[in-house]
């Protein structure tokens, strides 16, 4: 029977999201989860999202080489530069607002960035 199944805390309001694997809080996991690196191709990309925000855009970053803490330190690096909030989950970051040029000229010293989407 897994964690998840006996009923294992997965949320906490003092400490926030607990990993399901080690039962700590997920700025403090140890577990092999923090530190698993996304499987991509090598190519960065970049693309502006509205649908389910309320026409709303948001700049969404996809296939990024980090693990888990690597991306959250990026994505504070990129709202700081922008200017905007944002946030990293399931392993790309989403920057509020429309600021790909912006994004596409710091990501592309490290990495191959690419647009994707129609805009």
């Amino acid at each position: 029977m897994s964690a998840r199944q006996a009923g294992a805390l997965v949320y906490s309001t003092e400490e926030g999201r607990i990993c399901p694997a080690c039962s700590k809080p997920v700025a403090q996991c140890s577990c092999r989860m923090q530190g698993a690196i996304p499987v991509s191709d090598g190519v960065v990309r970049i693309s502006l999202e509205t649908k389910g925000r309320r026409g709303k855009g948001v700049t969404v970053i996809k296939g990024i080489p980090l693990n888990a803490l690597e991306l959250t330190a990026l994505a504070k690096q990129l709202k700081t530069t922008c200017g905007s909030g944002g946030t990293a989950k399931d392993g790309l970051i989403e920057i509020q607002g429309d600021h790909r040029d912006l994004i596409e000229q710091k990501l592309s010293a490290r990495w191959v960035v690419k647009r994707s989407g129609g805009r």
